[in-house]
């Protein structure tokens, strides 16, 4: 009764907590946050420094007591507590300009397709113990669609490529349910560790991940480009121990993340292949849709397009997707209620 009475002055929330970055979409308002998923923790005292913006500028530049973490790896919950106190500063955040001292919103939360009950209770016990009063669970890839505007309750095949910091989602979505789906913890992270590797390896050089990330950024590529591209990479040479610069082309960096954009596109290939012939028409037609960081990277789409031999569109604003599908549900809980995923809660045994 009392969370009741709280919740009629909390703003109710959509959640896309990422490995990478974490939105914030509050009903009525739209998204309002979008900070990394990164918290400094000081490990002689325990206590939280920063969270957010805050904590990114501090990754690789911390003395040794205080560490830059990601609370979430490859799209789950790696460290629980950490994930709960970043997501009570985020409700809070959401909080401060209202008359609310405690804060009791409805939260959806956007997870990983390939996720266990396990891992599914941790997301929602975290945002239950960060003051929300009923915490859903989406899928990422139900949520992309949704907030890519696809037909998804049309008996017609939607596929989707949600391709994040730590994990790609592969689905095709017909009647408001997933079909098939393939979710593999390979996407941006993985990518920006291959930058970090192919300087290491052929140049002796020792860059950090935001350096790798910039680079990416900057002139990474999955498809030839018609005007090439060049950057100074910057890092510490390993014989020597002192810095070094070297300019790297978009060639070099799109060979040194072949792999992992391999990777991608085997897994919908595989997804198509475990689709009903049907829906794989209606895909042909209507075409793939990429969302997520990774739809950013150039030319993938026309890569993507070339290795499946189907039309590849890349969503508008891509980065915000699952945010705002988790938005639009809590616009409309009652008709899209059926898009949420249900936990299977153990009974405990009879004595």
């Amino acid at each position: 009764m009392f969370n009741k009475l709280l919740g009629k002055f909390s703003h109710d929330i959509g959640i896309d907590l990422g490995t990478a970055n974490t939105l914030v979409y509050v009903r009525g308002k739209g998204i309002v946050i979008n900070e990394p998923s990164v918290v400094a923790v000081n490990q002689k005292t325990k206590q939280i420094l920063a969270i957010g913006k805050e904590a990114m500028k501090m990754v690789g530049k911390t003395p040794g007591h205080i560490v830059a973490t990601r609370p979430l790896v490859d799209g789950v919950v790696s460290d629980f507590e950490v994930t709960e106190q970043m997501l009570r500063y985020f409700i809070e955040k959401v909080h401060k300009e209202t008359f609310t001292i405690i804060p009791r919103p409805r939260v959806i939360v956007g997870i990983p397709s390939g996720v266990t009950e396990v891992e599914k209770r941790a997301v929602e016990e975290a945002a239950t113990n960060a003051g929300a009063r009923e915490a859903f669970l989406i899928e990422e890839p139900m949520a992309a669609a949704i907030g890519s505007r696809l037909p998804i309750q049309d008996p017609a095949g939607n596929m989707i490529v949600d391709i994040g910091g730590g994990t790609t989602e592969v689905a095709v979505i017909s009647l408001g349910g997933i079909v098939t789906s393939r979710s593999i913890r390979v996407a941006g992270d993985e990518q920006t560790e291959d930058i970090v590797q192919f300087a290491r390896n052929e140049f002796n050089l020792l860059i950090g991940d935001r350096t790798a990330e910039k680079i990416k950024i900057a002139i990474g590529s999955a498809y030839p480009l018609k005007k090439p591209l060049e950057i100074e990479m910057r890092g510490r040479d390993l014989l020597s121990g002192l810095p070094k610069v070297i300019r790297v082309n978009d060639e070099q960096i799109r060979t040194a993340m072949a792999k992992s954009v391999r990777t991608i596109i085997n897994a919908v290939k595989s997804t198509i292949e475990e689709t009903p012939p049907e829906l794989v028409a209606d895909i042909m037609r209507r075409g793939i849709v990429l969302t997520g960081g990774g739809a950013l990277l150039r030319g993938l789409d026309k890569h993507m397009a070339e290795q499946t031999q189907m039309p590849v569109h890349i969503a508008e604003d891509p980065l915000t997707c699952v945010a705002r599908g988790t938005g639009l549900v809590l616009e409309d809980l009652d008709s899209l209620s059926d898009v949420l995923v249900t936990t299977q809660y153990e009974k405990p045994p009879k004595a």
